[in-house]
C-alpha cells in the first residue's frame, strides 16, 4: 500500500473549504478544515449530514465549530489499513447519514461497454468480438454528441432497434430518463486507506473512478469529492436485474478523500472542467494508467440532480451522488482479447488536483473489514459522548 500523506489532499487544501469524518478513539467526528485550520463540527451537529444540511454550512464553521489541534496530512497518513495507529486520528469516507447513489452509463464510453457486457452475458472473452461488431454498426458514429432524450437521440434509437441492436443502456444513455441506483448504505462507504472489495464470485471486475456531488435535504449540490464505485461486470452482464448483487457488497465503495464545498474559488464549473486520473499497479507487476475528462459527461450536473431529488423523491438527511464514469479499463491482464480484472493487491489511486487522491487497494470482499458501524451504533456512541443525535 503506497503511503498516504499531504500529497494526497487537494493541491490547494489550506486555500479551501474541505468537510471530513476524523476517527478518534472516542468516535467519528464530523469536520470541517477551513484555509488549513480544523474545526470540530461535532459538538454542535452529531453528525456530518446535520452540518451540512445547515442554511450556510460554511458560515456555521466560523458560528458554531470548536477549534481542533488536527493535522489533517498526519491523518491521511494514518490511514492506511495496514498501518493505521487506532490511538490517532485517521480518515473515514467524509459523509455519514446521506443516501449513496450512483448514476450508470452517463459517458458514452461507459454506455457503450454496458451494452457490450450485455451483449457477452458476462463472458469476457466475448467482449472484444462484441466491440468490433459494435464499431461496424455505429459507422464512425459519435454517440458522445447525441443530447439524451433529444430528437435525433430518438432518431438514433430507431435505427438501432431496426439493426436489432437496442439496449437497456442505450435507453438510459441517450434516452430522457438517467439510470440512478443505490450504491450502499449510508455508512457503508469506506475512505481512503481503506480496502476495497470485490466479491470472489466475479472474474470479471473494475473500478470506476468517478466525481461524486455532495446534495442537501433541499437539493441543493454543496460540493464534490472523488469515489470509485467498484463493479462486477460479469455478473451485471449477466442480467441488469443483478444490479444490486454487482455493486452493494462489503466495502465495495469508496469516497474521499475529504469532501471540498464548494465557494467562491472552487464551483461546480470546476468539477465540469476536471479531469480525473486512474492508476492501477498490481502485486503480479500489471500496471494501468489511464485519464477522463468529467466534461464528457452526456447529461449536466445540474440536470442529473434534478431527477434525483425534488417533488417526488426526497432525502432528508441528503444523499452523495456518483456522476458515472468516464473509465472503462480495457488493457489485457492475461489471455489476449480478455481484458482487464482486478486481482487481490491491486492499488487503485484516482486523482484530481483539487479533489485530491484517493487510495485503495483491493481485496475480496470476506478479507475487508466486515461492516459492524452502522447507524444505530453511531447514534449509541453519539449518546454515550452526550452529543447531538439529529
Amino acid at each position: 500500500m503506497p503511503r498516504l500523506d499531504g500529497q494526497a489532499l487537494p493541491e490547494d487544501w489550506r486555500d479551501g473549504c474541505l468537510a471530513a469524518r476524523v476517527m478518534t478513539p472516542e468516535g467519528p467526528c464530523a469536520v470541517a478544515v477551513l484555509r488549513g485550520a480544523a474545526f470540530d463540527m461535532t459538538p454542535a451537529f452529531g453528525t456530518v449530514s446535520a452540518w451540512l444540511n445547515e442554511p450556510d454550512p460554511i458560515a456555521a464553521i466560523r458560528q458554531r465549530g470548536v477549534p481542533m489541534p488536527l493535522d489533517l496530512p498526519a491523518a491521511l497518513a494514518n490511514s492506511g489499513h495496514s498501518r493505521r495507529g487506532t490511538d490517532k486520528p485517521w480518515l473515514l469516507a467524509p459523509v455519514d447519514l446521506q443516501a449513496v447513489k450512483a448514476c450508470g452509463v452517463t459517458y458514452v464510453r461507459s454506455m457503450l461497454e454496458r451494452v457490450i457486457e450485455e451483449r457477452c452475458r458476462g463472458d469476457a472473452s466475448q467482449a472484444e468480438r462484441v466491440r468490433a461488431e459494435m464499431r461496424g454498426i455505429l459507422a464512425g458514429g459519435d454517440l458522445s454528441a447525441v443530447k439524451p432524450g433529444s430528437a435525433e437521440a430518438m432518431r438514433l434509437k430507431a435505427a438501432l432497434v431496426e439493426k436489432g441492436w437496442w439496449s437497456q443502456y442505450l435507453e438510459v444513455g441517450i434516452g430522457p430518463d438517467v439510470e440512478i441506483f443505490t450504491k450502499c448504505q449510508p455508512l457503508a462507504s469506506v475512505g481512503p486507506g481503506a480496502l476495497i472489495g470485490v466479491h470472489p464470485v466475479s472474474h470479471w471486475s473494475n473500478p470506476e473512478p468517478e466525481a461524486v456531488l455532495a446534495v442537501n435535504a433541499r437539493g441543493a449540490i454543496l460540493g464534490a469529492m472523488l469515489g470509485n464505485d467498484v463493479n462486477l461486470r460479469d455478473v451485471e452482464g449477466r442480467s441488469a436485474l443483478l444490479l444490486g448483487r454487482a455493486k452493494d457488497n462489503n466495502a465495495s465503495c469508496a469516497l474521499g478523500p475529504v469532501l471540498r464545498l464548494f465557494e467562491a474559488g472552487f464551483t461546480l464549473d470546476d468539477v465540469r472542467g476536471a479531469e480525473i486520473t486512474m492508476s492501477i499497479e498490481g502485486a503480479d507487476g500489471f500496471r494501468l494508467e489511464e485519464t477522463g475528462p468529467v466534461g464528457a459527461i452526456s447529461r449536466d450536473p445540474k440536470d442529473i440532480v434534478a431527477q434525483l431529488i425534488g417533488p417526488h423523491h426526497q432525502y432528508p438527511d441528503g444523499a452523495v451522488l456518483f456522476l458515472g464514469t468516464p473509465f472503462s479499463p480495457a488493457k489485457d491482464r492475461g489471455a489476449p482479447g480478455m481484458g482487464f480484472t482486478h486481482k487481490p493487491g491491486d492499488v487503485v489511486r484516482i486523482a484530481s488536483p483539487r479533489l485530491g487522491a484517493l487510495v485503495n487497494e483491493v481485496a475480496r470482499t470476506d478479507a475487508c473489514p466486515p461492516w459492524g458501524f452502522g447507524a444505530g451504533a453511531l447514534f449509541a456512541n453519539l449518546a454515550q459522548r452526550g452529543l447531538p443525535r439529529r
